[in-house]
């Protein structure tokens, strides 16, 4: 079994981040800046906010978060948004979800310029990704495709299980293995026998936040495990969806959590608002 090392992989992608980012400086004086919209107190949303701001700020970025309270109205939030589309110093424009119950999140989303949506939420984006043209991706399951690219993994022909269906990560990651040539059976919580469909698979993707949801008796020999949960348990400690303990040793490779996807996930931010930068005034 060898893990497969989202932390050294993303300092790799931060590093490459910043030589761009000093390039895009010294050629076109362009310093890529990062808006960030936080709603409320939830205190996991705000530690998220303050590493991607912490990220930035590592590879050269300009970066500011828009601190908002649980009140606030949904004109009040899409007049934020209108006013960094129009903010010329301003490349990437990322809300932080879960949003509170009165604000309508697809709403949200769209008002964002797609030009700036590093997030790859937006339904412009969403249809250019299905469709196999180029676009912003989700940042999370366009990490697991550099994990893929790095650690050589091929995807062509091979049978992927993806489990969880949502539009930030099991509905992006299905199309980006759809384009790479691969045979996907996504499912979700109304799936029945899960466990059929993942004994099939070479290479199983999960995120659905249910800690310890895949067991040792539910992968194949060999397969490769890449999970995307991050659960707080009852210690306190962070835990996967996957029973790493018993399932690593059944499997080729496996993403710890944490130390897997996450950080690439931040890593993927970066290039994104980069990307955006890249193409300023195009």
């Amino acid at each position: 079994m060898q893990l497969i090392d989202g932390k050294s992989l993303a300092n790799k992608v931060q590093e490459q981040v910043a030589d761009e980012v000093e390039e895009l400086k010294q050629v076109q004086n362009i310093v890529p800046g990062l808006a960030v919209i936080l709603i409320g107190d939830d205190p996991a949303s705000h530690a998220y906010v303050r590493m991607k701001a912490k990220a930035c700020e590592k590879v050269g970025f300009y970066s500011i978060t828009h601190n908002m309270p649980d009140s606030i109205s949904q004109d009040e939030i899409i007049g934020t948004i209108q006013m960094m589309n129009d903010n010329p110093r301003i490349d990437g424009i990322l809300v932080q979800l879960p949003l509170p119950l009165h604000i309508d999140t697809d709403k949200i989303l769209e008002v964002i310029d797609p030009k700036k949506d590093v997030d790859g939420f937006h339904a412009y984006n969403v249809g250019r990704l299905v469709t196999g043209l180029d676009s912003f991706v989700a940042c999370t399951p366009l990490g697991v495709m550099k994990m893929f690219e790095a650690y050589n993994i091929e995807l062509e022909g091979k049978n992927i299980c993806v489990v969880g269906a949502s539009n930030i990560v099991g509905k992006p990651m299905a199309s980006l293995l759809l384009n790479a040539n691969a045979t996907v059976t996504v499912t979700h919580i109304y799936t029945q026998d899960l466990k059929s469909h993942t004994l099939k698979a070479d290479i199983i993707v999960v995120g659905v936040g249910v800690p310890a949801l895949i067991k040792e008796d539910m992968i194949k020999d060999g397969a490769i495990i890449i999970d995307i949960g991050i659960n707080r348990i009852a210690d306190g400690s962070l835990v996967g969806d996957v029973d790493f303990e018993n399932v690593s040793k059944k499997c080729s490779y496996i993403t710890p959590v944490p130390g897997g996807v996450g950080p690439m996930t931040i890593a993927m931010l970066l290039a994104n608002t980069l990307k955006s930068a890249q193409r300023r005034d195009v």
